[in-house]
């Protein structure tokens, strides 16, 4: 300042000093105009750092909290704090590429917490990221895989925590695992966020982003030597040292690190299963939830070894050449994964986890229940029409004949036949459109009683199943009930997501009663709640299975024509 003219930077500055001394927000109307000439001669006094903003579109930032890397600080939206993108591993770039995660550095400035952290590298397809409709834009918006992609980094180990607040009230802990098989997803999937669960149930959501396709399971131990022992399951250990730093932190977000559930959907079901087998997680769970993902099994070395060989052929890298390996693009890298069909399955390069010795060393389900996690009680189940979400797009969707449908079970032989006509007395109204994704999707239940059956029998740790049967009314009802629709119900967050579950009031009763379940589980390890009748444990004898619909029933041994028919089937269909 100089004279009796005033520049932008002592108008604030008297603002925010005015501001200071009356208690209020700074405003520039209501300083420079009135000041007069003997104020502007006056030296204009600093306003005090930091001074918090108020007001309509103003954020409003949480507390700083402590974590045991240092403090983070994020936002408190509609009453819930969102703490988003916190890292959780040092960066799995160049010499960690393919390597076991390593933990965080520390830090001592104020980490900001307000956005969510990069996705790992995607391997996804076809419907997934291609829109050819309204809906499919819609529903892009719901799984939002094609953003992702945007914005996609090897340096993905981010996680995110919403919390009611971040005291000492020792909450529940529930950790989502996010879907897309083992080749694609995100925690920050609007269908995936988890605010709505925290505001719902009072309890601590966690969600993150981990190595997925070949950045997390590509077998490299023959190709490139014994530093890469466990290079097949790297992706599975990102997640363990995600609930190392979730036991680790947790009390500072007001959640319990002693009373933590682990929950996953489709790939994040299977992950969940194989975490009950892995060692090194015993101890950092205490509940399991398993959706239409039962992982009986893992791959195996030899197979996954071929698979990483033709890729390090199409890569152009040799055997033991590790600086080479390095120095490669990420993008170039996934790019050749799609072209030789890596990803979700298949047989292709990093198409999952595999028994590796090392971090995994035994299936997670077969030929039995493991017994690192025989103290934790499960949560598995299904979806009644699971792969309408898969085949909606394909051209013979809505159209097959009877013709067709018998056409398409005949290489199935008497076993096919014998399924198809119990599931077609199961559902005598469904055209064969819907008879034949019937008889792809009956796997995941028999998979889930599978799983359920073998919990139980080692008598330690109670399962309960469940199947959802309420059909979605999106898109003209095609869907009936498709494979992710329990997910907005279980998170509580199915206003987010309204193209998916359509509008009206039933969502919310459908979440009252399936979130009310999920937290009375992780709170006790019961998912018995007032709104849903009681709900027994399984067992091989009556088998009960809780049917969530408008007015949800226990139901025994649901489908017993079609699990007969299943045990006796060689082979499962084709999926499409």
């Amino acid at each position: 300042m100089s004279g009796d003219k005033l520049d932008r930077r002592d108008i604030i500055g008297l603002a925010a000093l005015g501001a200071a001394a009356l208690g209020a927000t700074p405003s520039l109307a209501a300083t420079a105009p009135t000041a007069g000439k003997k104020a502007g001669k006056a030296k204009a006094a600093a306003a005090i750092p930091g001074a918090t903003m108020h007001g309509p579109g103003v954020p409003e930032v949480t507390k700083v909290v402590q974590t045991r890397s240092g403090p983070v600080q994020g936002l408190v939206i509609e009453g819930v704090n969102h703490f988003k993108g916190i890292r959780y591993g040092k960066a799995p770039i160049g010499k960690l590429r393919f390597m076991p995660p390593q933990p965080v550095e520390s830090w001592t400035a104020i980490y900001d917490a307000t956005d969510f952290g990069a996705p790992a590298m995607q391997l996804a397809s076809g419907t997934t990221v291609d829109t050819t409709n309204d809906f499919g834009m819609q529903m892009h918006r719901v799984f939002t895989t094609p953003s992702d992609i945007k914005i996609q980094n090897e340096d993905c180990l981010f996680l995110n925590v919403w919390t009611p607040a971040p005291d000492t009230k020792k909450r529940p802990v529930m950790v989502w695992i996010h879907g897309g098989g083992f080749a694609y997803g995100s925690g920050s999937q609007p269908i995936y966020q988890g605010d709505g669960l925290a505001r719902f149930g009072d309890v601590v959501v966690v969600s993150l982003n981990h190595r997925l396709n070949v950045f997390g399971y590509l077998n490299l131990a023959e190709a490139m030597g014994p530093d890469y022992a466990s290079s097949g399951t790297v992706g599975m250990q990102d997640l363990v040292l995600a609930l190392q730093w979730v036991r680790d932190n947790a009390a500072a977000f007001g959640g319990d690190p002693d009373n933590v559930m682990i929950m996953g959907q489709s790939g994040g079901g299977q992950k969940v299963s194989i975490l009950c087998a892995m060692p090194s997680a015993k101890g950092l769970f205490h509940k399991a939830a398993i959706q239409s993902g039962p992982g009986l099994a893992v791959g195996r070395p030899g197979p996954a070894a071929a698979g990483a060989k033709r890729l390090l052929d199409a890569l152009g890298v040799k055997p033991g050449d590790r600086a080479a390996l390095e120095a490669i693009p990420a993008e170039t890298i996934v790019a050749a994964a799609a072209k030789l069909g890596g990803g979700a399955g298949g047989g292709g390069a990093g198409g999952g986890p595999i028994l590796d010795g090392v971090a995994i060393t035994r299936d997670p389900f077969t030929p039995d229940a493991p017994s690192v996690s025989a103290d934790v009680p499960i949560l598995v189940g299904w979806a009644k029409d699971e792969w309408t979400i898969f085949t909606a797009g394909e051209p013979w969707f809505g159209k097959l004949t009877e013709a067709e449908l018998q056409a398409r079970v005949k290489p199935m032989g008497a076993g096919g036949a014998k399924l198809l006509a119990a599931i077609r007395k199961a559902y005598p109204d469904y055209s064969p459109t819907y008879l034949w994704v019937q008889m792809i999707s009956v796997r995941v239940m028999q998979g889930s009683e599978t799983l359920a059956e073998r919990k139980a029998a080692e008598g330690r740790a109670p399962a309960y199943v469940y199947m959802t049967s309420w059909e979605t009314p999106a898109s003209g009802g095609v869907f009936k009930t498709p494979h992710t629709m329990e997910i907005p119900f279980m998170l509580y967050n199915f206003d987010r997501v309204r193209a998916f579950v359509g509008p009206g009031p039933q969502p919310k009763h459908m979440a009252d009663q399936i979130a009310g379940a999920w937290v009375a589980f992780a709170r006790t390890g019961k998912p018995d709640h007032a709104g849903i009748p009681h709900w027994p444990a399984y067992n091989a004898q009556t088998r009960p299975v809780m049917d969530f619909n408008l007015k949800s029933r226990v139901v025994n041994d649901p489908l017993p024509q079609v699990r007969e028919a299943l045990n006796g089937l060689a082979a499962p269909p084709p999926r499409r």
